[in-house]
């Protein structure tokens, strides 16, 4: 079975979670370099002051994007939790 709509569809979703994962990579690229920052001023691995600040701002982009706040909201505590993860990993190594 060929349904050519379908197919489209499914060709710019596997676009997108390819450009999502590009983005997640360099994303944590970055916070590599603040992990090893972080570890090398003697500063935490978390900022919870900054996290909800992120929360707040990505949920208000939510609600104008037309994305669930609560969906974006957990996604982003997801992605935070590893990276707190890593930089502790990255303070215990120094």
């Amino acid at each position: 079975m060929t349904d050519e709509q379908l197919l489209r569809f499914r060709s710019s979703i596997d676009n997108i979670d390819a450009a999502l994962v590009h983005l997640l990579a360099e994303r944590f690229k970055i916070t590599q370099a603040v992990g090893e920052y972080k570890a090398s001023a003697d500063l935490p691995p978390s900022d919870p002051e900054r996290e909800q600040a992120q929360v707040a701002r990505l949920r208000a982009l939510a609600e104008e994007s037309g994305l669930d706040p609560a969906f974006t909201e957990k996604f982003l505590r997801f992605i935070v939790a590893e990276v707190i993860q890593h930089h502790e990993r990255i303070a215990a190594e120094h």
